[in-house]
């Protein structure tokens, strides 16, 4: 088993999927047109990184819900309008404050909700506050990480709405910290990236 990652090939996806601090984490790399050739039941995670273009995910939707009605993971990150081509997926969009911090005294409201989970030995609050893009309303019976300042998920595993797993978040890990732009991104990806190893498919 291994983990697979969605490659739409723009320069922030090349800077975090190929890049020498996390490529290792990845066992293989294809661009989304390839998803119909590749027998998903081998690998134990597919991810879907930030800002993977929805139109290039629809063809797939029938083999991703297999893949999930068959026990596989499936990550997918924010700004990739996943409710398109994922079960069981509410999304409310958000107007992006970028430059919240510059006001003195700012808090931008992103709260863990589950501190107790093995995700949070690997991340502070910190490491999860950078950008909101928007909130879900996920199914009853979701564990959900993180939520914003009205206490709305943005972080959350279902292992309901399928046989399978989702960890869906509107945060966008893979673009910030492909584009250089925001330090608790990286900060991010080097405590989720590790876990999601450890967690799912451990070497």
């Amino acid at each position: 088993m291994s983990i697979l990652a969605v490659h739409p090939g723009a320069y922030y996806h090349i800077e975090s999927l190929e890049g020498a601090r996390y490529a290792g984490c990845f066992d293989r790399l294809v661009r989304p047109e390839d998803l119909a050739a590749e027998r998903l039941e081998e690998h134990k995670v597919v991810l879907i990184p930030c800002r993977t273009p929805a139109d290039r995910m629809l063809a797939h939707r029938a083999r991703l819900a297999d893949y999930l009605g068959n026990g596989g993971t499936i990550v997918a990150t924010g700004e990739s309008e996943s409710q398109l081509f994922l079960p069981g997926i509410t999304f409310t969009p958000q107007p992006t404050n970028f430059w919240w911090w510059l006001t003195p005294g700012a808090d931008l409201g992103v709260r863990i909700a589950a501190p107790g989970h093995a995700l949070f030995r690997r991340l502070a609050q910190r490491d999860v506050t950078w950008h909101l893009h928007g909130w879900f309303d996920p199914p009853p019976g979701v564990e959900v990480l993180a939520v914003n300042g009205e206490g709305r998920p943005i972080l959350y595993v279902d292992e309901v709405t399928t046989r399978g797993r989702m960890i869906i978040t509107s945060l966008d890990p893979f673009y910030h910290h492909g584009s250089h732009f925001m330090p608790a991104t990286t900060r991010f990806l080097d405590g989720f990236l590790p876990w999601m190893r450890e967690e799912f498919d451990p070497r």
